[in-house]
């Protein structure tokens, strides 16, 4: 039984080096990449790439622009927003904020941001039928 857990021990540090070499062979040692905002091949959503420099190398990267992003943030910058808030009857809008949650890839993100909608105009009903009547 000892014999075995010591062999398993070995397998895994073994494992360990591995991994660790495997992400050597990248090529870079930088540590000090700056990138770029992900660029879609074709319009403005879909897959794409992202240019990155550090001192005298640059790479690109696969990436993909979700096609239903706020264009205004950016694609890298994600944001945690709360409920939407009530409608103003002088502007017909109603808002809410969010508050940065992650910066992808070194993104320059605001903080805080504020999103407005238009109000809906439907009226929404309680009663959907009207049970009860008509058989007398």
């Amino acid at each position: 039984l000892l014999l075995l857990v010591l062999i398993l021990l070995v397998a895994t540090a073994e494992a360990g080096k591995n991994k660790k070499e495997k992400v050597k062979k990248d090529g870079s040692e930088c540590e000090d990449w700056h990138w770029g905002p992900c660029i879609p091949n074709n319009r403005d959503c879909g897959p794409g790439y992202r240019e990155g420099s550090c001192k005298d190398e640059s790479k690109k990267l696969k990436c993909k622009v979700p096609c239903n992003w706020k264009k205004k943030f950016g694609a890298d910058c994600k944001y945690k927003f709360e409920s939407w808030g009530g409608c103003s009857a002088q502007t017909g809008v109603k808002t809410r904020s969010g508050v940065l949650k992650k910066a992808l890839y070194n993104a320059q993100c605001e903080d805080i941001v504020y999103v407005t909608k238009p109000c809906s105009s439907k009226v929404k009903s309680k009663s959907k039928t009207k049970k009860g009547k008509g058989k007398d």
